[in-house]
């Protein structure tokens, strides 16, 4: 396939192929593949013009790191004079006034964002059926979902609609989809990428990071992203993290969840898969080990008491008067503000709003919020005393492929599907996904790895050595 990866782009450029030629392949994929409902809106113009002020400087030798690479963006990131809704009938015709620093950083370096994608509303949801816009079909079979919440970011990638694209993972929103539709999906380590100008769901949890078709084009671009930043107090303050991959020149050291390939969710052809690969491993002279992490059947309500809280306070700024679509024929104070949240919000985010005040509330602050708080640390402090002798932990992505459109009713099921990925979003792990086999049905899975706080380069050398060995 033409231009999937930066190195293709780079090789196309130095043959004689201009940047505006590029764009427009691209902006033709889209149209043809506009059925899979992954861009909400395509930003033609203005990607055309920073292609050829692009093809200008590549002409007089001053173009960024990332010149040619066209970059899709979910639609919760906000970038100046373009739409942002977050997938939601709330901020519906909403247009951002600045642009997110992680995006601004891309395009210093001559990146060109061609649009923005499809999600689950306010990034809530696990299969990308909660878009206020319409379901996200994944392009390997139509009749499935492609993963939430970022599944457009996936599948724009996957479909080879753009050569990267950004999302946001607050428990899994990068790895699952990424798992479903066979591509690499990275969330930094917490911290690591400004959150400025990426519209909150949960703050202590969210953060950006990147699909690409290959691991050096997502440390390229965490890198490109990644660095302190003014306008976000949370960010580590790192100057520069030199993210890259380094050769692997020593056998590794890798301990994997033996609760996780043991649990009863988990589709026995993604275990067989991922024993293979382990004994693989093993065979090639590395180290790979089970460790007990008796954790796992306490992360997914820990992680849910917390973020629905942080969302209940998150999302309670859409009122319809300080943000959001003001609803019609309203009386009063009261009546505003009900309907035009109860008019802007789709039935998965008010579910977790509601649920977020309850653990809130008077008499049951202690009970859910301050206790999952505690268990949070808990789990950091295992998952990190792991690593304290080994260089990443190996773990499935999902427990399954990809499940049909409205295959998952029950809202419960649909949380457990995050039940591998939450581990590094409550830790504030760095975490990938990498493509490992096809099941039996035809659809793509994925493993995961789980590596130290801010080591992103370690992590990274690690998922490229292990996916091109």
């Amino acid at each position: 396939m033409k231009y999937t990866s930066f190195d293709l782009i780079q090789k196309a450029i130095a043959e004689g192929t201009s940047v505006v030629e590029i764009v427009n392949y691209f902006l033709s994929k889209i149209e043809e593949h506009k059925d899979l409902n992954a861009f909400l809106e395509v930003f033609k113009s203005s990607a055309l013009e920073q292609a050829q002020k692009i093809d200008e400087k590549i002409k007089n030798k001053t173009a960024g790191r990332l010149a040619g690479m066209v970059i899709g963006i979910k639609d919760n990131l906000a970038y100046k004079n373009h739409k942002v809704s977050a997938s939601s009938k709330i901020l519906d015709g909403f247009e951002s006034i600045y642009t997110a620093t992680a995006i601004q950083r891309l395009l210093d370096e001559d990146a060109i964002i061609i649009g923005r994608l499809n999600c689950d509303e306010f990034a809530m949801g696990s299969s990308n059926e909660n878009s206020a816009y319409g379901n996200v079909l994944n392009p390997i079979n139509k009749d499935y979902v492609p993963g939430g919440s970022s599944g457009g970011s996936a599948v724009a990638v996957a479909a080879g609609l753009c050569t990267a694209s950004l999302g946001s993972d607050t428990g899994g929103s990068i790895r699952q989809p990424a798992s479903f539709t066979g591509i690499v999906g990275y969330k930094p380590t917490y911290g690591t990428i400004s959150r400025y100008g990426l519209l909150a769901y949960a703050s202590s949890f969210d953060q950006i990071g990147p699909f690409a078709t290959n691991v050096k084009d997502v440390a390229l671009l965490t890198d490109v992203m990644s660095g302190k930043d003014d306008f976000d107090s949370t960010v580590a303050q790192i100057e520069n993290h030199n993210i890259s991959i380094i050769p692997i020149k020593k056998p590794l050291k890798i301990a994997y969840i033996k609760d996780s390939l043991e649990n009863e969710g988990l589709d026995v052809e993604i275990k067989s898969k991922i024993e293979k690969f382990i004994d693989n491993l093993k065979s090639e002279g590395h180290i790979v080990e089970p460790v007990e992490f008796s954790y796992l059947n306490q992360m997914v309500p820990t992680y849910y008491v917390l973020t629905t809280a942080e969302a209940s306070s998150n999302l309670a700024r859409y009122t319809g008067v300080h943000y959001g679509r003001l609803a019609k024929n309203v009386v009063g104070v009261e009546d505003t503000y009900k309907k035009s949240r109860s008019e802007g919000f789709g039935t998965e985010v008010k579910r977790r709003i509601m649920l977020g005040t309850f653990v809130l509330s008077h008499g049951y602050y202690d009970a859910y919020y301050t206790k999952a708080q505690k268990v949070r640390r808990i789990i950091q402090n295992a998952t990190n005393d792991i690593l304290k002798s080994y260089d990443a932990i190996l773990l499935p992505t999902t427990p399954s492929t990809a499940f049909k459109i409205n295959g998952v009713k029950d809202p419960i099921s649909m949380y457990l599907q995050d039940i591998f990925t939450v581990q590094a979003n409550l830790a504030g792990n760095p975490a990938i996904s990498l493509p490992i086999g096809q099941h039996s049905n035809g659809l793509p899975f994925g493993v995961q790895l789980i590596g130290k706080h801010f080591e992103e380069s370690t992590l990274l050398s690690i998922s490229d050595y292990l996916l091109n060995k």
